[in-house]
């Protein structure tokens, strides 16, 4: 797959770039806590910078439509300091006037984009009223790229487009995992299991061992007649009655119950009516070492236990070893990303993906609606 590159234009320099980013970072009292992602789009923010390009950076924050992009914008000049002006309306009259006013190698950040209902409906003239704004657009954003949003497929449509750098290289490792080096482990955990199943469908026809844990792992164990007591799971989920029994799956050993002690170490066949599976056990984490030195690729997508919860003792271990590791390691989902920035290994893995939901629809699929427009402007 050869994607058009932003790095083959040339002359540049004056012309209005839009580049779709992720600052979806989380934000507490107007400071942000974490700013892994934004860190990583900064190879194109950059690059765009010494070509003379002016700059404006798209992004949404949240999930709805009352967050504003200011905080991220304040962060760039005080935190990162680099210069970056804040466009609180798109939709104001005045918006065009500052467009028109920037110079060469400036940054504006525009407001958060699903303050507007066209950005999430893809609505075709918000994808020109955005559009309108630019020379050339670049998708930077290969974690938003799974949406069908006016920023990600619309834009494409009305201007020259391209991929930014970090997009072309999330696609480039996470490609790695379509044609693997072996012996190749997957490592599959978190708590969407809708989006985890067909993960493990495929890649225990790809991988040679896939290890499960999370929410998924306790569908697993109801198969297995394993009783989980109030365990989470999905009901809507088909049976993986075909997949249990796999040689390739590995499924934790011992487990944490939620209780007042942050989690009771239990083995598979103690668990009560009334508990709660919320990690894996001490006996599991044991087994990480000699399981992670065994393979020479390995990917891992989720964490093992309810982190939100703080049951994190399973993902560090595991992180931890992997950081050690001399295998190729590709890390990758939403709270994965929190905890290895959290731990501070972002240089100790192969690679960090920026992606969640992205990263388990290409995997899965081998492609994206963001890269499908890009490859069709």
């Amino acid at each position: 797959m050869k994607l058009p590159q932003i790095q083959s234009v040339k002359n540049i320099k004056g012309k209005h770039i839009l580049v779709r980013v992720d600052f979806n970072v989380p934000v507490q009292f107007h400071q942000v806590v974490d700013d892994f992602r934004i860190k990583r789009t900064l190879f194109t923010i950059e690059y765009l910078k010494k070509q003379g390009a002016k700059i404006i950076l798209l992004s949404h924050v949240g999930c709805d439509n009352k967050e504003s992009l200011r905080t991220v914008a304040n962060h760039f000049n005080r935190g990162l300091n680099i210069k970056v002006g804040f466009v609180p309306d798109i939709e104001s009259p005045t918006t065009k006037t500052i467009v028109n006013n920037m110079s060469d190698g400036s940054i504006v950040l525009f407001q958060n984009l699903r303050r507007y209902s066209g950005e999430i409906a893809n609505n075709a003239m918000f994808s020109q009223k955005l559009a309108s704004f630019g020379d050339i657009y670049v998708n930077d954003a290969f974690s938003v790229s799974h949406r069908k949003h006016a920023s990600i497929v619309g834009i494409p449509k009305y201007l020259p487009s391209y991929a930014g750098i970090l997009f072309q290289e999330e696609l480039k490792h996470l490609s790695m995992a379509q044609k693997p080096i072996h012996p190749f482990l997957f490592i599959l955990g978190g708590a969407k299991i809708a989006t985890k199943a067909p993960l493990l469908e495929k890649f225990l026809k790809i991988a040679d061992k896939v290890f499960v844990g999370g929410v998924l792992a306790n569908n697993l164990f109801l198969e297995k007649s394993i009783f989980i007591g109030k365990s989470r799971i999905d009901k809507q989920t088909k049976s993986f009655k075909n997949l249990v029994l796999h040689k390739k799956l590995i499924l934790p050993r011992d487990v944490l119950i939620d209780n007042q002690k942050n989690g009771e170490a239990r083995c598979l066949k103690n668990i009560g009516a009334q508990d709660v599976i919320v990690d894996v056990g001490p006996q599991t984490r044991k087994t990480f070492k000699d399981l992670v030195e065994k393979h020479k690729f390995i990917l891992l997508n989720g964490p093992l236990g309810n982190y939100e919860r703080g049951y994190d003792k399973g993902t560090k271990k595991l992180l931890s070893v992997l950081s050690k590791s001399k295998a190729r390691v590709i890390v990758g989902g939403g709270d994965t990303i929190a905890l290895v920035s959290k731990m501070r290994l972002e240089k100790n893995f192969f690679f960090v993906s920026t992606s969640g939901g992205a990263m388990l629809d290409y995997l899965v699929n081998g492609k994206l609606p963001g890269i499908d427009a890009l490859l069709e402007a």
